[in-house]
């Protein structure tokens, strides 16, 4: 195994662990507070389970970058390619956007996500509201995604 692919996995897993601690971080704090209130109003499951879910994604976003950047490289079936060090550390950089964005903005989407689910407790005809507000946090974990993609497919390994 080259220097190059070392980078590669190392660019792939930090894109899927950091990506992934943030949505663990975003749903378990919006997951607590969502069961404390359906212990109250059982009734409004489906309104806090969008809540609870949407953290999640950023996790979804990691996983999907690391798919691309080590099918890439051969690693998924096929003919593993030569990868010089230049081009892993480049394709480890690549996956750095959606690392760090999906890890930021998983664990703030998930305190919006809580705050949202205290509008749908007062007032549950304003859950899209809620909805909205946490979707915007969401939008700078795409950008990374869309960094990250558009670096991946912009390196050429031969």
């Amino acid at each position: 195994m080259t220097l190059g692919l070392v980078y590669v996995i190392a660019g792939a897993a930090i894109a899927v662990i950091a990506s992934g601690i943030g949505s663990m971080i975003g749903v378990g704090k919006a997951g607590q507070v969502g069961a404390g209130i359906m212990t109250q109003e059982p009734e409004k499951f489906g309104k806090i389970l969008v809540l609870e879910a949407l953290p999640g994604t950023q996790g979804i976003y990691g996983f999907l970058a690391a798919v691309m950047v080590v099918q890439k490289v051969g690693l998924l079936g096929g003919q593993i390619a030569q990868i010089s060090s230049t081009v892993g550390l480049q394709l480890f950089f690549a996956c750095l956007p959606i690392a760090i964005a999906g890890l930021v903005s998983a664990i703030y989407q998930g305190k919006v996500c809580v705050s949202g689910m205290n509008i749908v407790v007062k007032q549950p005809s304003e859950s899209g509201k809620a909805i909205i507000l946490a979707a915007m946090v969401e939008t700078y974990a795409v950008l990374g995604l869309l960094t990250s993609i558009l670096l991946i497919n912009g390196i050429s390994i031969g």
